[in-house]
């Protein structure tokens, strides 16, 4: 029986070479550059109420211009691109975390939501959509009518 002796990197290299293949496997197309390639998902944030639908995104960076906000057979897109600002002057960068590109977010919506009556607002980076419901999908307070028992005579 041979002994091997343990390498505590080994499993880390091997890691790092598949993570690099991924890398090397990804088909940019021709001239684009990697950076607008990159596209990214923004956070979402959905909630209701008795009256509405509200979804949330998080949009930083991203100018109203460059948003399109559709309605369409009950499904909501959303469709954005944030854009990589390059100046006329060479800059080094150091690092580059932030994802730009294009984002494209569907959700289906319920049929007691009216598609005729959707805000939108934007406020410090979060679009918001407001959506709300139809009359008849919202709460109605039934109120109980108690009745007294009728005494009868007996004869």
């Amino acid at each position: 029986m041979a002994i091997t002796r343990w390498d505590p990197f080994r499993e880390v290299v091997t890691l790092q070479n598949r993570v690099n293949s991924l890398f090397r496997d990804l088909n940019l197309n021709e001239g684009e550059d990697p950076i607008s390639a990159a596209s990214f998902v923004p956070a979402v944030d959905i909630y209701e109420d008795a009256q509405k639908v509200v979804i949330k995104l998080e949009v930083p960076g991203i100018d109203q211009k460059d948003l399109d906000i559709r309605v369409e057979n009950h499904t909501l897109t959303v469709k954005g691109e944030r854009k990589f600002e390059a100046e006329e002057k060479e800059q080094n960068f150091h690092r580059i975390e932030r994802r730009y590109g294009s984002f494209f977010r569907a959700f289906t919506l319920p049929s007691t939501v009216d598609t005729e009556h959707v805000a939108a607002t934007c406020h410090a980076g979060v679009l918001k959509l407001e959506l709300t419901k139809k009359p008849e999908a919202q709460p109605k307070q039934i109120k109980i009518n108690v009745e007294e028992p009728q005494l009868t005579s007996a004869r």
